[in-house]
């Protein structure tokens, strides 16, 4: 009989904020360089924005739709879930005030030293004040509220100034009594600074003695308080900080004249009037002035009501200025070349005799270019097929796709034009293609469209020989810097032919196809996934060897984690490396005791997902594009994709067991989730450092 536990999950709200705390904790590390500890700063709060805007409004209109919330949040009422969030997210935020005040208390170490609008000093007065007429002034938005008939619409994460100005008294003063009377009833001006995001957060001031001066945009506008309302003849001015966080979701109307596009750039644009759902101010702010904010912005109690330190969108930290202090920042590492696969060489033909593994940011991204570059002007290539989730800003793949199209190729591009936060991008590019005659897929509706696949044609001796690569990332330059991910080059024909399929559902959603070789969601993965987890059980069951190793982003599907307790019982030794979300809880007796989790935090975001089953010896290995994660397998269309190269498996195996291994930067997950780090006598491996380091071996022998 199995044996049920009181805490068999994890709630993923809570789990994610546990992450983030990770993430803080890299910012509180005296081992992480001192500027990339105030990037990680950064990282945590600009994580936190994106976890309000989508998951805490998420919550919160299931607590407004005022029914039962318990099974959908897995046992969790939404109003008591949405408090359990805004108590931890206050200390956090504490906490990384307190890391904040640390780390500039250490940068002064460094002769590095961050200013307020008190502590400017002559010399520099002069430098500021003429910034601020000529940059800063022209781009101010300023409010004068006492004057407005209705509240200025404040923008979603855009950090405001609320000002409030004493003027000063015009009537003669005769007497005390008369001077208490006006003293009360002096004029005041309540006003917003809009804080411009196309300007620098961080201002550099010119050095001097050898040190270095930073003032925060804020403090300028601060200091030039005088010269912004110069207008008024006032005696007092305060202002304290205060920012909106609103609801993400998109609607989408229904109008059959629009096309998709248009569908999703008016949503898009409608967002940015979606509801409040937290209201982060200065804890100095008075009372009275907050009381006005809240009641003419809409902010409720339901409303995350978050008092904080005297700046906020603390994400600008991602940007600060390396000043030249190469020895405050991350070694720079440059990207390796993948053994045998020359940039300089024709990689179509190499790929034509075996399979090769990208593993960015420790391989340069550059292959994926190059071989779309190489596809694009070769006269052999008659079609390229191609999905695409999130384009970087300034994108060599898709000028690369366009560049094919205007060579005459067959090009055909599946975008999503809903992939959070960046569909304004999309939009602008899926134009730009559709111009060039690029063939544009819209998904399939009610899916998101999330797997990262290229499949092309090549004519060769009279016929079509396949060519194409999966991966577990996003085909973007920008992230591929830092995010990790896997990317199979491959021209195995039983692969690319069940690829071609997936790009044919596109086309054609009602007839759903089988696949003897890649898991597909929405249709396959789940059952798949099953199937592979009761043979790891009938194995165990059998006394033969077993087990299972899993590298995700997150673990949150309660199906799967089931199953893995399952194995778990049945003995089945289970491995597993969770970035992020993870509601299964590990090593209870009778539930979970062979199931063992860590989550590894570091210089670079740990993204791919690999899946491996140990199959009595002959291992079943797939890299994908899918978390364990209910919208992945069900929600999604998503590859996973089998290794069948003897020698990739080797190294997707060796490659894990680096990071298993880590005693540096991995953390213990646990039902505690007190995010304990793994330390124990072993010679230190820095997982990410030692990675690196083994494709440099593998380089040079």
């Amino acid at each position: 009989m199995i044996q049920k536990h009181n805490n068999q999950y994890i709630n993923r709200e809570l789990s994610w904020l546990q992450f983030n705390a990770r993430v803080l904790q890299e910012a509180a590390d005296d081992s992480v360089p001192l500027l990339e500890r105030l990037r990680f700063i950064g990282i945590f709060s600009n994580n936190l924005d994106e976890f309000f805007k989508v998951r805490y409004a998420t919550i919160k209109r299931i607590d407004l739709a005022k029914t039962d919330s318990r099974e959908v949040l897995k046992g969790e009422v939404a109003s008591e879930l949405l408090e359990k969030i805004t108590k931890i997210v206050i200390k956090q935020q504490a906490q990384s005030l307190k890391t904040i005040d640390i780390i500039k208390e250490k940068l002064k170490e460094q002769d590095i030293f961050i200013i307020d609008e008190k502590e400017v000093t002559e010399d520099q007065d002069a430098f500021i004040r003429n910034y601020f007429v000529t940059k800063v002034s022209p781009a101010l938005v300023t409010y004068i509220l006492n004057d407005l008939d209705k509240f200025p619409h404040l923008k979603d994460s855009v950090a405001y100034l609320a000002v409030k100005l004493t003027l000063k008294d015009k009537i003669p003063k005769e007497g005390r009594i008369s001077k208490m009377l006006q003293q009360k009833t002096k004029e005041k001006i309540y006003a917003l600074i809009e804080i411009p995001k196309t300007l620098d957060r961080f201002v550099v001031l010119p050095d001097k003695d050898g040190k270095k001066y930073i003032i925060i945009l804020d403090d300028l506008i601060r200091y030039c308080m005088r010269i912004n309302f110069s207008i008024f003849d006032y005696e007092n001015a305060t202002s304290h900080m205060i920012k909106i966080t609103r609801d993400a979701q998109l609607d989408f109307d229904n109008d059959l004249s629009k096309s998709f596009i248009q569908k999703i750039s008016s949503s898009v644009k409608s967002r940015r009037d979606g509801e409040p759902v937290r209201f982060v101010y200065d804890k100095e702010l008075d009372k009275d002035t907050l009381t006005f904010l809240m009641d003419k912005m809409g902010v409720d109690n339901s409303d995350s009501i978050i008092p904080g330190g005297r700046y906020h969108n603390r994400r600008d930290y991602m940007k600060f200025p390396d000043l030249g202090k190469k020895d405050l920042v991350y070694q720079v590492n440059p990207p390796l070349e993948i053994p045998g696969l020359s940039l300089q060489g024709n990689l179509l033909a190499k790929i034509a005799k075996k399979d090769y593994l990208q593993y960015a940011p420790y391989h340069t991204f550059s292959y994926t270019v190059k071989f779309l570059r190489e596809c694009a002007i070769d006269p052999k290539v008659k079609t390229i097929k191609i999905t695409i989730y999130r384009l970087a800003t300034i994108s060599h793949i898709a000028s690369s796709l366009i560049n094919a199209a205007k060579n005459g190729k067959q090009v055909t591009v599946q975008i999503e034009l809903q992939a959070r936060f960046d569909e304004e991008a999309n939009i602008r590019y899926a134009e730009q293609m559709q111009r060039e005659g690029i063939n544009l897929i819209f998904g399939v509706t009610g899916l998101k469209v999330h797997c990262k696949a290229c499949l092309i044609e090549r004519e060769e001796d009279g016929v079509l020989k396949r060519y194409g690569f999966i991966s577990t990332g996003n085909f973007n330059e920008s992230t591929a810097r830092i995010y990790t991910d896997y990317t199979l080059f491959t021209t195995n024909e039983a692969i690319l032919k069940e690829t071609n399929k997936v790009f044919k559902f596109f086309e054609i959603n009602y007839k759903i196809n089988r696949y003897k070789h890649l898991l597909v969601s929405p249709h396959y993965t789940r059952s798949s996934l099953k199937k592979l987890i009761k043979r790891e059980i009938k194995n165990s069951n059998e006394g033969k060897p077993s087990g299972i190793k899993l590298k995700l982003n997150s673990l949150s599907d309660y199906e799967m984690i089931d199953m893995l307790y399952e194995a778990s019982r049945a003995g089945v030794k289970i491995d597993l490396i969770i970035r992020g979300i993870c509601c299964l809880v590990p090593g209870i007796p009778g539930m979970s005791e062979n199931i063992r989790a860590i989550s590894v935090v570091d210089k670079f975001l740990e993204h791919p997902r690999l899946y491996v089953f140990h199959n009595a010896g002959d291992p079943k290995i797939y890299i994908s594009s899918a978390d364990w994660m209910t919208r992945n397998l069900d929600r999604r269309v998503e590859i996973s994709c089998p290794i069948y190269d003897e020698d990739i498996k080797n190294e997707l195996l060796e490659t894990f067991e680096i990071c298993w291994n880590d005693n540096v930067k991995a953390r213990i997950l646990s039902k505690d989730q007190d995010n304990r780090y793994i330390r124990n006598d072993n010679t230190k491996i820095r997982s990410q450092i030692a990675t690196y380091d083994y494709y440099l071996n593998k380089l040079a022998n």
